[in-house]
């Protein structure tokens, strides 16, 4: 039998909220070129997806909170989700003070604070993973 060899990517993605509204950036490149999407982005070689996730939300909307304030989501694999090939990615969800700035900074084309009840349509799988995060915000658990 032939073994199959397949590339992963791992990334890390937020769910960061202000109140009732969810972070959101505008993708400036392929794929899903302008459509809005959860910060995220690739975990670098020696680091958590934990920092990693962090990381990008800084670089992406200038949004700084310790990683250790975020908390899982879940781990979204299916096959298809990105269609640049097999991404892995640890999803993390973060509450911010209502106060909290964001601006778009590196690879973002725009940021938005949008209604939660409203994000939907999101590149990649991003909607199923702002709902599970809503979903966790309302469970007793």
């Amino acid at each position: 039998m032939t073994e199959t060899i397949e590339t992963i990517r791992y990334t890390a993605d937020v769910v960061c909220i202000r109140g009732g509204t969810v972070l959101l950036i505008e993708r400036g490149w392929p794929p899903h070129k302008g459509r809005l999407a959860l910060p995220g982005g690739h975990v670098d070689p020696g680091e958590t997806s934990r920092a990693a996730a962090a990381r990008e939300l800084l670089e992406e909307t200038g949004v700084h909170v310790d990683p250790w304030d975020l908390e899982l989501i879940g781990i979204y694999d299916a096959p298809d989700r990105d269609p640049r090939g097999r991404y892995v990615t640890a999803a993390y969800l973060v509450t911010v003070p209502d106060d909290t700035t964001a601006h778009a900074g590196d690879d973002a084309a725009a940021v938005c604070w949008l209604p939660l009840e409203d994000a939907r349509g999101l590149a990649f799988d991003h909607t199923d993973i702002v709902l599970n995060a809503r979903y966790r915000q309302s469970s007793p658990f």
